[in-house]
């Protein structure tokens, strides 16, 4: 079964920093782009990063570019988010996704294949 599963998630202060991982099981993630999505409270969810399956990263949100980080390592079969300089407006339900494709990635949600079931960050003092 193919299963991606976030983690890293918590409770930062403002100003901190989080890495949020995913991990896959049952598939290789050496074949997907990787994207990450985000639902804040009372609000839609949307992508804001993604990453291609040779390593190049895309942020889609101008609130998170300079502050978030993309990576891979396909030795360990993970997806990493490295979030800094979190505030308030970064609390949300984290979610990343797979999406099979031979190039790019995008953060379109349905392109996307496989879900993970999400972890909570909440920027609070």
């Amino acid at each position: 079964q193919s299963q991606l599963v976030e983690s890293g998630g918590g409770l930062v202060q403002p100003g901190g920093s989080l890495r949020l991982s995913c991990a896959a099981s049952g598939f290789s993630l050496a074949d997907y782009a990787i994207g990450w999505f985000r639902q804040a409270p009372g609000k839609e969810r949307t992508g804001f990063s993604c990453i291609t399956r040779s390593g190049r990263a895309a942020h889609d949100e101008d609130s998170v570019k300079g502050r978030f980080t993309v990576s891979r390592d396909s030795a360990k079969n993970t997806v990493y988010l490295q979030m800094s300089s979190l505030n308030s407006e970064d609390t949300a339900v984290y979610y990343c996704a797979a999406h099979r494709t031979d190039w790019g990635c995008t953060m379109d949600d349905l392109k996307y294949d496989i879900w993970g079931q999400g972890t909570q960050v909440t920027v609070s003092s």
